[in-house]
């Protein structure tokens, strides 16, 4: 069954059509993807759909009662609202059945109705109760706490005018899965998400979300993992393709090798008419007419347009033998508050030519932190940072700062020029921005008119202007379509050069990382040799091992326990007694006795965890002592932190004995 059905949509601004008799169905459950080249409309369409942007003609229709939720790249919100206000207007229907249900039992238990009237409202409490329980139960706000810390929302009680642009939109996301309309669409879910959140986003997604989804995303393993069905926009047409983005890879190879063909033919149709008229004298019979009015038919045809893709290129700087090298680099924030906290405990790292490095971790870990470390515009708490004498650095911000919205992209990217010099040879500025898809008419739109990608596009055109040894790239994947990603990627990795490069696109990653930062949190950063996908088997592996280290600790102290029990004297043995000579061991005396107490700690630890989530599960705390729930999260939250600390230092004590 559809939800929703748009029939012969139609869109321009100026020149620039973005749908022309665009006409699609969304069935229930399923999940699309809508990919397309920055600029060419699928933010648009996707608001049309969600009724945000008005149409320029064409129908949509919604099933009855359907709802549509929309997630906007930018959400509005009330920033004087907390968090977990926000996101708890996502209960909306849940509260609605819930009044319902009271009034219905109010009804039913003051007495005093007739028959019909008694009957009305079982009927209605019965419905409620039904409701009640399809959209979760008696506990929601359970559901609630649960969404906000799976996406990294740890203090709802914050006010989000205190919050990141990123941080609002992780409560917009949160608020809208709550609310679980028939419909969601989502534009650009994955940004502003760590690699860890965008994979439990997914398997939520699979596993749990019960409505349709329509995703505006360049993500490309999210794409293929959840999607089962593609939408490519492409100069105002819609073409459809079924299964993910591999299945969408193939079909549209396949559809441009046939429209090739077609075009090949026409060609081939073309020539011989064209000779066959030269030849034929100017009497013409019936048949003879018809022909000619096949070819001119045959003329008329548009050929289909080539495929532009973004070029791509730099040229690197020579640069000396020491790039940039971290010795026990350490960055605290907050110092001297509450809330002070170590980022970066001690890194050591020697960037070598041709390394591309990719940093991961949560969000608000310290990953921009250590890059604006590097680029000298923060010192650090301790160590030191060298970039070598040579070392000439590109540097593309999150923000995509630097651009002026009322310039136009001409005088953003090379104010005052004509003519740039670029991968060794002098070009026209017009030529040069073709190459990054800017036709001539849009160099001179004001940078404020264009779309995200649009403006991360000029952002790197403006980059690559400057020669450089090492690139220092920020979310450079975030807003761009898959094809200038692709182009990218192919530029890294031909790179003669180094990068350091910050993103949660895990294809990306996988195509380009030669080796993996990653921030493990309580300021453990681990450098990881490979790709991404080689980082995920290698940090599994190490957590494996530590899991099997520490049973093997716990089971051996409860062995020494109970050799103690029954032990309660010694034994004299005759003969020599050779003891086994001692491994070496770097830790100190009071280290050592901290080692031999620290698994009553971790006992403890966990036993307070347990309890904290026991509070938080009591059915009774949400309904009946709701003033107490943001306290007791913060405990929780505390109670998991001293156990992560806890187990941390244990793993050091471990590491340092002999």
């Amino acid at each position: 069954m559809s939800i929703l059905d748009a029939r012969s949509l139609k869109k321009a601004f100026g020149p620039q059509v973005t749908c022309e008799d665009v006409s699609l169905t969304i069935e229930e459950g399923e999940r699309v993807g809508l990919v397309g080249k920055n600029g060419c409309g699928k933010s648009t369409l996707a608001k049309m759909l969600a009724e945000v942007e008005p149409t320029d003609g064409g129908t949509i229709a919604k099933r009855r009662n359907a709802r549509v939720g929309y997630l906007a790249q930018s959400p509005e919100l009330d920033l004087a609202m907390s968090a977990w206000d926000e996101a708890c207007r996502g209960l909306s229907r849940w509260n609605e059945a819930k009044r319902s249900y009271d009034d219905a039992t109010e009804g039913l238990e003051a007495g005093g109705t007739n028959e019909r009237r008694t009957e009305a409202l079982l009927a209605t409490q019965s419905e409620a109760l039904a409701q009640i329980e399809h959209l979760g139960g008696w506990e929601p706000h359970h559901r609630v706490r649960a969404l906000l810390e799976h996406l990294g929302v740890r203090d709802p009680e914050r006010a989000l005018g205190t919050m990141s642009g990123g941080e609002q939109r992780r409560v917009a996301l949160a608020r809208l899965l709550i609310e679980e309309p028939e419909l969601a669409i989502l534009d650009e879910p994955t940004n502003h998400l760590d690699a860890d959140t965008i994979e439990w986003l997914e398997t939520y997604l699979i596993d749990t979300y019960r409505g349709a989804v329509l995703f505006v995303t360049h993500d490309r393993y999210f794409l293929d993992r959840i999607v089962t069905r593609t939408w490519e926009l492409e100069r105002g047409a819609l073409h459809v393709y079924d299964g993910g983005y591999e299945e969408y890879l193939i079909a549209k190879a396949e559809r441009a090798e046939h429209a090739a063909r077609e075009e090949q033919n026409r060609q081939n149709f073309l020539r011989k008419e064209l000779d066959w008229l030269r030849r034929t004298p100017a009497a013409r019979t019936g048949k003879q007419k018809a022909r000619i009015s096949r070819a001119e038919d045959a003329i008329a045809v548009k050929a289909p347009e080539r495929e532009r893709k973004v070029e791509l290129s730099m040229e690197t700087s020579r640069t000396g033998r020491t790039i940039v090298d971290l010795k026990g680099l350490g960055i605290d924030v907050g110092v001297g508050t509450d809330t002070q906290r170590t980022l970066i405990a001690s890194l050591d790292l020697s960037l070598t030519k041709g390394e591309r490095i990719g940093i991961v971790g949560a969000n608000g870990s310290g990953k921009t932190t250590l890059l604006r470390a590097v680029l000298g515009q923060i010192a650090p708490s301790r160590g030191s940072i060298v970039v070598g004498q040579n070392t000439k650095v590109a540097y593309l911000d999150q923000a995509r700062s630097g651009l002026d919205p009322q310039k136009s992209i001409v005088d953003n990217v090379a104010p005052g020029q004509s003519h740039v010099d670029f991968a060794g040879s002098r070009m026209d500025i017009r030529s040069y921005l073709e190459r990054f898809l800017f036709d001539t008419w849009q160099q001179r739109q004001p940078v404020g008119s264009l779309s995200g990608g649009e403006r991360a596009r000029a952002l790197v055109a403006r980059m690559l202007l400057t020669p450089a040894s090492l690139l220092v790239l920020d979310e450079p994947t975030n807003d761009l379509d898959v094809a200038t990603l692709g182009s990218l990627e192919e530029m890294l990795v031909e790179l003669d050069g180094t990068a350091l490069v910050v993103t949660h696109d895990r294809w990306f990653l996988d195509r380009v990382a030669t080796a993996i930062l990653a921030f493990e949190g309580d300021g453990r950063v681990v450098k990881y040799g490979g790709n991404y996908s080689m980082y995920r088997k290698l940090k599994a592996e190490a957590e494996q091992r530590a899991k099997e280290v520490l049973g093997a600790k716990r089971r051996g102290n409860e062995e020494k326990a109970e050799t103690a029990k029954v032990v309660s004297k010694p034994v004299a043995v005759a003969g020599e007694i050779t003891a086994a000579p001692k491994k070496k061991s770097s830790l100190t005396y009071g280290e050592k006795l901290e080692l031999e107490s620290i698994m009553e700690k971790i006992d403890a630890a966990e036993a307070l965890v347990a309890s904290t989530e026991a509070a938080l599960a009591d059915p009774e705390l949400f309904s009946k002592r709701g003033h107490e729930v943001p306290q007791r999260t913060k405990d929780a939250e505390a109670a998991k932190r001293a156990l992560e600390t806890v187990m941390a230092r244990w793993e050091e004590l471990e590491s340092k004995k002999g």
